[in-house]
């Protein structure tokens, strides 16, 4: 018995069609009757016939229809964090206009948790060798410049969201300084001059650029950083905050990390917000946390990692897309309010 695949042309014979009608059978770009569509897929069904070959397909187009994201650190935040989510959800809607697939890859280097460099495990190498038409670079940390290199050696196009990749790489940026700037100045109007800083790993673009918005207001604010964006790290490194003094505001850098720091205020018997303000940043929804609605900054997920899939598409059709700066929108809740009494300065 034959182990060869079966092909269109097998297909075709079979149903006694042309092969170039068989084929717009499984491609549905154009139009056939009910009658030779039920043949074909008959035929099909008979000789073991699948479809086309994706790698044949990929062959013909010059093309793979994959499109890398490296996302810094943990792969699995891109299902868990719900910014990360939404720009996904927004990049995939752009390059399916290319009919193209997102793949999910590890970086050539990554931080250990003492906060060094060390090459990745051994799956990283796949950066080397999959097949890619695009890349895209979520977040970046300095040692991400060997990951830019060795795409741009590869003639492999490269977008950034929330990041930067160097001269000639289309940028996806988000207001970080200026709307944490904007969150900084919301709690000195309330009265606050005592405030801590929760921030996300040391190692992101965006960790600096939103406490260099809080330093304009604050400029001694302390800031604890944390390992991810997490309610769990928000409460761990809350906990720490909270056991070293008691400032009367803080500003969390994700919304995820300011549901942790609300838990660990109120561990510590503290009341929010007539105690202590919490601000977070992104506008994004956390489950369990009512009765609290956020005071935080919204911002434009799905739009940057839809601008970014558009970048994708114009560099694939030799065009050069410009960088991509986006605004978020100041939200209040019910997590700010004034100083309380018995920490405002008394009289002169």
């Amino acid at each position: 018995m034959s182990s060869r695949r079966a092909t269109i042309a097998d297909v075709a014979r079979a149903a006694g069609v042309s092969p170039s009608t068989a084929s717009v059978v499984f491609s549905g770009k154009t139009p056939v009757s009910d009658e030779t569509r039920a043949r074909v897929l008959e035929a099909a069904a008979a000789l073991g016939y699948s479809g086309p070959d994706p790698l044949a397909a990929s062959l013909r187009r010059g093309r793979s229809g994959i499109v890398g994201v490296l996302q810094r650190g943990r792969l699995g935040t891109v299902f868990t964090d719900p910014v990360q989510r939404a720009t996904m959800d927004g990049l995939a809607d752009a390059v399916s206009a290319i009919d193209a697939s997102l793949l999910l890859l590890p970086p050539l280097t990554r931080r250990t948790a003492a906060g060094e460099t060390a090459p990745a495990p051994a799956p990283a190498a796949t950066l080397a060798t999959v097949p890619l038409d695009a890349a895209v670079l979520i977040g970046t940390i300095p040692e991400a410049a060997g990951d830019v290199a060795l795409l741009r050696a590869r003639g492999v196009p490269v977008v950034v969201i929330e990041g930067d990749a160097g001269d000639g790489v289309p940028r996806m940026a988000l207001d970080n300084q200026d709307a944490e700037h904007c969150l900084a100045d919301h709690i000195r109007r309330l009265g606050h001059t005592d405030v801590a800083v929760v921030a996300l790993p040391t190692d992101l673009n965006v960790t600096h650029e939103r406490l260099e918005g809080v330093r304009r207001v604050f400029p001694d604010a302390p800031a604890y950083p944390t390992l991810g964006s997490s309610i769990d790290e928000g409460l761990r490194v809350g906990r720490d905050v909270f056991s070293r003094g008691r400032p009367t505001a803080v500003l969390a850098q994700s919304d995820l990390l300011a549901a942790g720091v609300i838990r660990a205020a109120e561990e510590a018997g503290l009341s929010v917000p007539g105690d202590v303000s919490v601000a977070g940043f992104d506008g994004v929804r956390v489950d369990g946390l009512a009765p609290y609605e956020l005071t935080t900054m919204v911002q434009p997920a799905v739009d940057k990692g839809r601008a970014a899939g558009a970048a994708i598409v114009a560099m694939l059709a030799g065009e050069q897309p410009a960088s991509v700066r986006f605004t978020s929108v100041f939200r209040s809740g019910n997590t700010t309010g004034p100083i309380p009494p018995s920490a405002a300065p008394g009289p002169r």
